[in-house]
């Protein structure tokens, strides 16, 4: 628990100063190639690991063999690991706590979208299972460094494409309140979107790599960390299926 604890504290301290970019990973190989590339901490996508399993994303993997994954992904490398646990599976904090350090973790994601009712979870109600996550890691000892994505911006979230960023700004206040470590609104599309979040948020900001928002950008605006989601998994299953067409030809 001692090694826990500690690794909980290094994540979070790469959380302040110099930008935290997290390739996500989605097995063991992938993850030791990250780590021995010299990246300081590691991050599984939930996305990349479903699929690899065979599931659809969305909780649609059970939660045994996410963390089975998981467990793997920790095994393989000696920095600090923290993983998409999409939105917690149904399971009380204490649980979800108890099960993210029984593979080695010591960060998760935690989304809002209600994957059974459709849309987003309310926010009050959110705010409460992570104050929840938040209390049952503090008496675990492990200061886990919980990320809290917000869904906003995401159509099935069913917010107005106007509302998206004020609304996401008053998810990740409370979020922040209830114990988050950090805000993830994924799904931002621009500088200005992700300028606001952080300008408007009194915590870190993890934002998404993609068309017109670079490293540089993004280090440009403040953000605190930086995830690439299911990005590698599916170049890598693209150079494969390109290899493999060539022997047909």
């Amino acid at each position: 628990m001692a090694d826990l604890k500690a690794a909980a504290e290094r994540l979070r301290e790469l959380h302040d100063g110099e930008m935290l970019v997290l390739p996500n990973v989605w097995d063991a190989a992938s993850a030791a190639v990250v780590a021995d590339s010299g990246f300081p901490a590691v991050a599984t996508a939930s996305n990349a690991i479903a699929a690899m399993l065979g599931y659809p994303d969305g909780e649609g993997a059970p939660w045994q063999e996410m963390f089975a994954a998981a467990g793997r992904v920790a095994r393989a490398v000696s920095v600090p690991v923290t993983v998409d646990a999409e939105a917690g599976y149904g399971m009380r904090p204490r649980e979800l706590v108890d099960r993210l350090l029984e593979v080695g973790a010591v960060g998760c994601n935690l989304e809002d979208t209600d994957h059974r009712a459709g849309g987003l979870v309310e926010a009050g109600a959110q705010a409460t299972w992570l104050a929840g996550v938040r209390s049952a890691a503090d008496d675990a000892g492990v200061p886990i460094v919980v990320n809290a994505r917000v869904d906003a911006f995401l159509p099935a979230g069913g917010i107005p494409e106007q509302d998206r960023v004020p609304e996401a700004v008053r998810r990740g206040r409370i979020y922040l309140d209830a114990g988050a470590d950090c805000i993830y609104p994924i799904g931002m599309r621009n500088r200005s979107e992700v300028a606001t979040l952080v300008d408007e948020l009194p915590g870190p900001v993890n934002g998404n790599s993609g068309d017109g928002l670079g490293l540089a950008v993004l280090r440009e605006v403040g953000v605190a960390r930086v995830s690439y989601g299911p990005r590698f998994y599916r170049a890598a299953l693209a150079q494969l299926r390109s290899g493999v067409q060539e022997l047909l030809a």
